[in-house]
């Protein structure tokens, strides 16, 4: 694992739109990557440590830059959420 962090830019896009690629995102990267996330949508820093909390990757906070980032590290095993509402958890079967 590098020691740069992985940056998505999520623009301005609404954080439930942004949460569903970020989720994607994530999934394709290895556990212990650092991802800063540019995220315009002044609901980021409110909804971006709850869904982390809920899938269990590591919300590290605000980082200092030109627009609005926030930093979070990739689960080892994080939990799933519901494929349209990455609000909710995923139902177990």
């Amino acid at each position: 694992m590098g020691s740069e962090p992985v940056v998505i830019d999520g623009g301005d896009r609404s954080c439930v739109r942004l949460l569903l690629e970020l989720r994607g995102h994530l999934a394709g990267l290895e556990p212990g990557t650092v991802v800063h996330l540019i995220a315009g949508d002044p609901a980021a820093p409110i909804d971006l440590p709850a869904w982390c909390h809920l899938t269990g990757h590591a919300y590290l906070g605000p980082v200092a830059a030109d627009t609005p980032t926030y930093a979070l590290r990739v689960a080892e095993r994080p939990r799933a959420t519901e494929p349209d509402s990455p609000w909710r958890p995923a139902a177990r079967g």
